[in-house]
């Protein structure tokens, strides 16, 4: 164990008020592609629209049968996806009672399925859907082919934010009441690029903030310590002792 890496863990022994802040980078360890890196989302030229503009409420609702090819393709994980050592270390954090919340920007719901309990995902789940026309609400992965109607003949929709879409408000308030509060913020896994997300970074009073992302981010230089590397892999030597 490097000496970075045994700090974090001093801190974590430390603290007992300890909030995490992840994004993509913490799913791409388990499969799942990130957005803007050489081989992500955005990368992809196979289609006939940029996945910028099939990720928006635009195309949802002007092309709603593409979107939906889109989004099965891109954005429902296979069921051979696991939870990787991150999630699974995170959850170990939270039954020991030192982590209060995870906030993710990720979709994929591997958190809870690591078994995590307190997570805010700003940015939604693929695992609800909701009818526009009814509210009913659908606990499933919408990955039948189609456009996908509830019995009312309303269009069931993801309850994922899309481009053009705000976060959900009482979400973003829990978010900024925990990290608030927090002795210690744990970032990983995201550049801190995409608002108002990354904003709520600015909310952190406490005692220490790391941040674990393989590349350079806008907050390294508020930072008390900065690991450059995988966060799965960071995690799992903390794990091994």
């Amino acid at each position: 164990m490097d000496d970075k890496i045994k700090k974090l863990k001093e801190y974590i022994d430390t603290y007992d008020d300890i909030v995490f802040f992840g994004g993509a980078g913490v799913s791409t360890e388990s499969g799942i592609p990130d957005f803007r890196s050489p081989r992500g989302l955005y990368s992809d030229k196979g289609w006939r629209y940029p996945p910028e503009y099939m990720l928006s409420r635009s195309f949802f609702d002007a092309y709603t049968e593409e979107f939906f090819e889109y989004y099965r393709e891109k954005m429902i994980s296979p069921s051979c996806v696991k939870p990787n050592a991150a999630h699974k270390f995170l959850a170990s954090l939270e039954q020991e009672g030192k982590l209060k919340a995870v906030i993710t920007q990720n979709i994929d719901g591997l958190h809870q399925a690591a078994g995590s309990k307190n997570v805010l995902e700003l940015h939604g789940s693929v695992w609800r859907n909701y009818c526009q026309n009814c509210d009913k609400f659908y606990e499933t992965d919408l990955s039948a082919r189609g456009v996908p109607r509830c019995p009312c003949g309303g269009i069931i929709k993801p309850d994922v934010v899309l481009y053009e879409e705000s976060l959900n408000g009482e979400t973003l308030e829990k978010a900024i009441e925990y990290i608030s509060r927090a002795q210690l913020l744990i970032i990983g896994g995201t550049s801190l690029v995409v608002y108002p997300a990354a904003g709520l970074v600015r909310y952190f009073g406490g005692e220490k903030m790391v941040i674990i992302n393989k590349s350079p981010i806008q907050c390294d230089d508020r930072a008390d310590l900065v690991i450059s590397d995988g966060i799965a892999k960071v995690f799992e030597s903390i794990l091994k002792g």
